[in-house]
């Protein structure tokens, strides 16, 4: 696939890809918040940015550790079994710290931070896909991909 704007590569790719793909889950997610909740921008973006934070630096740790789970394994490659294990194991992770972090800031019952968490999830599910999707196609396909 030929990109529309131009070949990115290397660290800059990535670097680009998740200052672009984050910056636009803050403002979407802050939106999000607002109209779930009634807050205000500020109190909703405060939030969606430690929620973004938190989400990266959970990406990390649980991608470390999961890739050292997996050299162990005898069986190699990332089955559909394995690759549905790894979105539950992350989500699952993430939402053990989001949903009582929603629940404080929004001063709500944890089942409406659970709710709350769930839109995120689903929200999240079919961005990640268009997005992924779009940048491809505006910046080509990384070089592994090819």
């Amino acid at each position: 696939m030929a990109p529309l704007l131009c070949s990115l590569q290397g660290p800059w790719r990535r670097v680009i890809f998740v200052a672009t793909y984050e910056s636009i889950a803050i403002a979407v997610s802050a939106l999000g918040f607002m109209w779930a909740t009634g807050q205000g921008a500020v109190h909703s973006g405060v939030i969606s940015v430690v929620c973004s934070v938190i989400a990266i630096v959970w990406n990390l740790f649980f991608n470390t550790l999961f890739e050292r789970w997996e050299r162990r394994q005898r069986v190699r490659g990332r089955s559909l079994a394995r690759r549905v294990a790894h979105a539950i194991g992350f989500e699952a992770g993430l939402s053990l710290v989001l949903v009582p972090l929603l629940a404080w800031w929004f001063d709500v019952r944890l089942w409406q931070a659970l709710v709350m968490d769930f839109g995120l999830l689903l929200f999240f599910l079919a961005y990640t896909f268009v997005f992924t999707w779009a940048f491809d196609h505006l910046f080509g396909l990384p070089a592994a991909a090819r």
